[in-house]
């Protein structure tokens, strides 16, 4: 379920991307993002930096296409790549790995001061940092060769994503079982 609600801004965007406007498509990631952000504070969680970020970064491009729509739909996907980019990155240069957020609130307390919890945290935001990087590499090869199919740049975006996720849920069992973490001593992506 986490998993769900922290991708479906970007699952509802992409959708739409195919089927709307630009403009559209970002605002209702935007809007997805916010509702995600009220479900964590009525459930009594804290508002998370990717969430906060990325309904920023979509209503911001929304904002800017509004205001001067000369963005094409490649250049709006490269921009919330770009966005996502930084926000992953920059959560591990500000030393707050995005993933530790979600992490911290699905195990006890005591399993989140683990030393090996933080770094296991890093690795994990890594991973998803990559992906938008991959992401970003191949919306950059499309709009420098604008003959390539589509598909191409959507095969790569699933493939980025899909690695993500599975690493996020791989990596926790693979550190419990190398390295003895008693049970619900990493987070389990759910």
């Amino acid at each position: 379920m986490t998993i769900f609600l922290i991708l479906a801004p970007y699952g509802v965007y992409t959708a739409l991307m195919f089927m709307t406007s630009a403009t559209t498509a970002v605002f209702a990631g935007s809007t997805i993002c916010l509702a995600t952000i009220a479900i964590d504070l009525m459930r009594g969680r804290s508002v998370k930096v990717l969430a906060a970020g990325s309904a920023i970064l979509f209503a911001g491009i929304g904002l800017f296409l509004l205001l001067s729509p000369t963005l094409s739909a490649l250049g709006v996907k490269l921009s919330v790549d770009i966005g996502i980019f930084a926000i992953s990155l920059g959560s591990m240069l500000a030393r707050r790995p995005f993933t530790l957020q979600y992490a911290i609130e699905s195990v006890p307390a005591e399993t989140a001061a683990m030393p090996g919890f933080l770094t296991a945290n890093y690795i994990i935001t890594a991973a998803w940092t990559l992906a938008a990087l991959l992401m970003m590499a191949a919306n950059i090869v499309l709009l420098y060769f604008p003959g390539l199919p589509v598909w191409s740049g959507l095969a790569v975006a699933f493939a980025a994503r899909n690695s993500a996720i599975y690493f996020t849920k791989w990596y926790p069992e693979y550190r419990q079982i190398k390295y003895g973490a008693p049970d619900g001593a990493l987070p389990d992506a759910q």
